[in-house]
């Protein structure tokens, strides 16, 4: 693991290494745009490849270095 820096949610509390799905959404603020489901659009982008996940007991949990690296990739797939 490389030492990043500690990243925060929006309301200034630490992230963990690996998050909820209710976590994930937080951390690249899907629930503050104008989306009905932001799980069902995280879900979505886990199934079609372009974010994975990791399933530890019943749970599907994101790694917070996956989260970076999936906004890093959209930053520069995107010509705006």
């Amino acid at each position: 693991m490389t030492n990043s820096p500690q990243a925060y949610f929006p309301d200034g509390r630490p992230c963990p290494d690996i998050l909820t799905e209710d976590e994930a959404v937080k951390y690249l603020r899907l629930d503050t745009i104008d989306i009905k489901n932001p799980g069902e659009t995280l879900r979505r982008y886990r199934a079609g490849g372009s974010l994975r996940a990791v399933q530890i007991s019943k749970a599907i949990l994101y790694p917070l270095s996956e989260l970076r690296r999936f906004i890093e990739t959209l930053a520069e797939n995107n010509p705006r």
